[in-house]
Protein backbone atom coordinates (compact mmCIF):
# COMPACT_ATOMS: atom_id res chain seq x y z
CA UNK A 1 0.00 0.00 0.00
CA UNK A 2 1.54 3.82 -0.94
CA UNK A 3 -0.49 5.45 1.66
CA UNK A 4 -0.65 9.06 0.70
CA UNK A 5 -1.46 12.00 2.41
CA UNK A 6 -3.84 14.24 0.96
CA UNK A 7 -5.24 16.69 4.15
CA UNK A 8 -4.26 17.40 7.14
CA UNK A 9 -6.57 20.10 9.58
CA UNK A 10 -6.04 21.08 12.92
CA UNK A 11 -8.28 21.78 15.84
CA UNK A 12 -9.08 23.04 19.29
CA UNK A 13 -11.38 22.11 22.10
CA UNK A 14 -12.48 22.88 25.59
CA UNK A 15 -14.78 21.20 28.17
CA UNK A 16 -15.32 24.58 30.69
CA UNK A 17 -17.14 23.14 33.12
CA UNK A 18 -17.45 19.38 33.55
CA UNK A 19 -13.22 18.31 32.96
CA UNK A 20 -14.70 16.11 30.06
CA UNK A 21 -11.12 14.99 28.28
CA UNK A 22 -13.64 12.86 25.85
CA UNK A 23 -15.85 15.88 25.60
CA UNK A 24 -12.69 18.32 24.79
CA UNK A 25 -11.23 16.17 22.31
CA UNK A 26 -14.26 15.37 20.59
CA UNK A 27 -14.74 19.11 19.80
CA UNK A 28 -11.40 19.42 19.01
CA UNK A 29 -11.97 16.67 16.27
CA UNK A 30 -15.23 19.00 14.82
CA UNK A 31 -13.04 22.15 15.00
CA UNK A 32 -10.63 21.00 12.31
CA UNK A 33 -13.42 18.85 10.29
CA UNK A 34 -16.13 21.88 10.25
CA UNK A 35 -12.94 24.06 8.86
CA UNK A 36 -14.00 23.12 4.87
CA UNK A 37 -15.70 20.46 3.39
CA UNK A 38 -13.26 18.45 2.09
CA UNK A 39 -13.87 16.49 -1.45
CA UNK A 40 -10.83 14.06 -1.55
CA UNK A 41 -12.11 11.31 -2.43
CA UNK A 42 -13.58 12.18 -5.49
CA UNK A 43 -10.53 14.14 -7.04
CA UNK A 44 -9.01 10.80 -6.86
CA UNK A 45 -11.68 8.94 -7.74
CA UNK A 46 -11.74 7.08 -5.27
CA UNK A 47 -15.15 6.35 -2.70
CA UNK A 48 -15.31 8.67 1.03
CA UNK A 49 -15.27 5.50 2.20
CA UNK A 50 -11.71 4.96 0.85
CA UNK A 51 -10.21 7.73 3.53
CA UNK A 52 -7.88 6.95 5.64
CA UNK A 53 -8.37 9.01 8.79
CA UNK A 54 -5.40 9.30 11.24
CA UNK A 55 -6.31 11.61 14.26
CA UNK A 56 -3.86 12.37 16.89
CA UNK A 57 -5.47 14.09 20.04
CA UNK A 58 -3.06 16.02 22.82
CA UNK A 59 -4.71 16.22 25.93
CA UNK A 60 -3.62 16.43 29.60
CA UNK A 61 -5.26 12.89 30.71
CA UNK A 62 -4.85 10.78 27.79
CA UNK A 63 -6.37 7.64 29.49
CA UNK A 64 -9.29 9.67 30.47
CA UNK A 65 -10.57 9.74 26.66
CA UNK A 66 -13.18 7.35 25.11
CA UNK A 67 -11.64 6.63 21.12
CA UNK A 68 -14.39 4.51 20.82
CA UNK A 69 -16.80 7.74 20.93
CA UNK A 70 -14.52 9.92 18.90
CA UNK A 71 -14.42 6.87 15.97
CA UNK A 72 -18.41 8.05 15.77
CA UNK A 73 -17.95 11.58 14.31
CA UNK A 74 -16.50 10.58 11.27
CA UNK A 75 -19.40 9.80 8.90
CA UNK A 76 -17.17 7.64 6.11
CA UNK A 77 -13.83 6.48 6.00
CA UNK A 78 -11.68 4.52 8.30
CA UNK A 79 -10.98 6.62 11.66
CA UNK A 80 -7.61 5.50 13.48
CA UNK A 81 -7.43 7.76 16.94
CA UNK A 82 -4.45 8.14 18.51
CA UNK A 83 -4.17 9.62 22.54
CA UNK A 84 -1.05 11.43 23.61
CA UNK A 85 -0.10 13.47 26.41
CA UNK A 86 -0.94 17.64 25.07
CA UNK A 87 -3.12 20.13 25.56
CA UNK A 88 -3.88 22.34 28.37
CA UNK A 89 -5.32 22.21 31.95
CA UNK A 90 -6.44 25.69 33.24
CA UNK A 91 -6.87 25.99 37.06
CA UNK A 92 -10.11 28.18 38.47
CA UNK A 93 -9.63 30.13 41.03
CA UNK A 94 -12.09 28.39 42.72
CA UNK A 95 -11.50 24.67 42.19
CA UNK A 96 -11.80 22.75 39.01
CA UNK A 97 -10.19 22.90 35.67
CA UNK A 98 -11.24 24.10 31.66
CA UNK A 99 -9.31 20.90 29.79
CA UNK A 100 -8.18 22.06 26.06
CA UNK A 101 -7.39 19.16 23.62
CA UNK A 102 -5.42 19.77 20.80
CA UNK A 103 -6.30 17.63 17.04
CA UNK A 104 -4.51 17.21 13.84
CA UNK A 105 -6.92 15.06 11.74
CA UNK A 106 -4.83 13.30 8.52
CA UNK A 107 -6.36 12.29 5.55
CA UNK A 108 -4.75 9.63 3.01
CA UNK A 109 -5.64 7.41 0.40
CA UNK A 110 -3.69 4.38 -0.66
CA UNK A 111 -3.02 5.79 -3.96
CA UNK A 112 -2.17 2.35 -5.83
CA UNK A 113 -5.69 1.36 -5.57
CA UNK A 114 -6.03 3.71 -8.36
CA UNK A 115 -3.88 2.25 -11.06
Amino acid sequence: MAKTRVLVEFGMGTSLRREDYTEAARRAIKDALWHNSVSMAELFEFQKEDMIIDAEIGVQKPEAVDTDALKEIFPYGRPSIRIVEGGLNIEKPHGGRTVIANAAVVVSFDMEAAQ
